[in-house]
């Protein structure tokens, strides 16, 4: 192994050699050897950028983004040009909520290279998580905006190419742009963008997984099922397809058929949270307490922060059972993280309008969530018939 010799043990090496000469005669011998020259240090190797951008795709690629981004950044200070060692690095930043870094790099590497699709779709993307990402909306309003903007130019790249490449390049710009329209609350322009995503590239199962997405926040059921069942048969091992459509299943009646479906997504992926937790859904909507309860706790303890829909259905199966205490934990979990959501709130009141052994109603409490669920929704018949019950006042 070949150890390069740092400044300290070269002096220490070097001493020895210093304290001997001061103790030769003054005259030297008449004939000397002359000394063997000293070979030069060597110089430390560079470690070339496109090494740190292959070690920033491998740690992306495993989820470690703050390794993905010391190793994407790293290769940006060697090559400040280097495109993929840019788009590496604002994807990183996007990840780590650095969105204004983000923002800036993904900026950069358009003036770098103006023709990479890849850049404008990133940058389109770094707007919209900033805005979903924001405590104050109001001070990022104009993201969405800038981000379909940022598309449009993505399009016209798109529009330059040919065959299987500008299929490709414009489904991608068109999937994105179905994204900002949902941020906008446009349910029926983000169906007509991911439509034409599916359209120019209908065997890629995010396109279809986002249509039945979207045709079930329309209140479209059945095309749901269909679009959902498509994404399933385009990539039978994506556990969120199926776990999305085993849920729809249920949700729909066929609880026969949604079982399955659900316990096949938690084996395919049995550390993925959505997975597990659809699974719990699905068998508290079967009526299987025994395993909702499992699974929905599994599912929470894997992330507890990302999925308020579980707490919910755990405060529901408590609820059932008459186990107000954690109920009314549960659902305030539920309520707290998916704040926007009428029917957790209503569930919430409805734990405190109920009393059972040493917990007594409270129906203030009951009153204060009935009347949130009705500012989110007015006529959301549960909250008004709670209201009606506690009274008003």
């Amino acid at each position: 192994m070949n150890v390069r010799p740092t400044l300290i043990s070269l002096l220490v090496l070097s001493a020895p050699l210093g304290a001997a000469a001061q103790n030769q005669p003054a005259t030297p011998p008449a004939q000397t050897t002359p000394a063997p020259a000293v070979p030069a240090a060597p110089q430390p190797r560079t470690i070339p950028a496109a090494n740190y951008v292959a070690l920033g795709v491998y740690y992306y690629e495993q989820g470690k983004y703050d390794e993905a981004y010391v190793a994407f950044r790293a290769a940006s200070e060697l090559e400040p040009g280097n495109g993929n060692a840019l788009l590496g690095l604002g994807r990183s930043q996007v990840k780590l909520r650095l969105y204004s870094a983000a923002i800036e790099t993904l900026k950069k590497l358009i003036t770098v290279d103006s023709r990479n699709i890849s850049a404008y779709i990133a940058l389109s993307q770094a707007y919209q998580q900033q805005y979903i990402g924001a405590g104050d909306r109001a001070s990022v309003t104009g993201n969405l905006a800038e981000a379909l903007r940022v598309l449009s130019d993505a399009e016209t790249l798109a529009q330059a190419q040919t065959g299987t490449d500008r299929s490709v390049s414009l489904s991608k710009v068109w999937n994105e742009r179905g994204y900002v329209y949902k941020l906008q609350g446009d349910g029926p322009q983000a169906i007509d963008a991911f439509k034409q995503a599916s359209t120019l590239n209908p065997d890629n199962a995010i396109f279809l997984y986002n249509l039945g997405d979207m045709y079930y926040a329309t209140g479209n059921l059945p095309l749901a099922l269909d679009y959902l069942q498509q994404a399933v048969i385009a990539d039978p091992r994506d556990p969120y397809n199926r776990a999305y459509y085993a849920k729809l299943l249920a949700l729909s009646g066929n609880v026969t058929a949604a079982r399955p479906e659900a316990a096949q997504a938690a084996k395919l992926a049995p550390d993925n949270a959505y997975a597990v937790g659809e699974y719990g859904v699905v068998s508290y909507l079967s009526k299987d307490t025994v395993t909702a309860n499992a699974q929905l706790t599994a599912a929470i303890k894997l992330d507890p922060l990302r999925y308020p829909e579980f707490y919910y259905y755990l405060g529901r199966l408590n609820l059932d059972g008459g186990d107000l205490k954690s109920a009314r934990d549960n659902l305030t979990r539920a309520a707290a993280l998916g704040s926007n959501t009428p029917e957790y709130a209503y569930y919430l009141g409805l734990s405190y309008e109920r009393g059972a052994g040493i917990m007594a109603p409270d129906k203030v409490k009951a009153r204060e969530n009935y009347q949130r669920a009705l500012k989110l929704n007015p006529n959301y018949k549960p909250a008004q018939d709670g209201l009606a019950r506690v009274g008003t006042s």
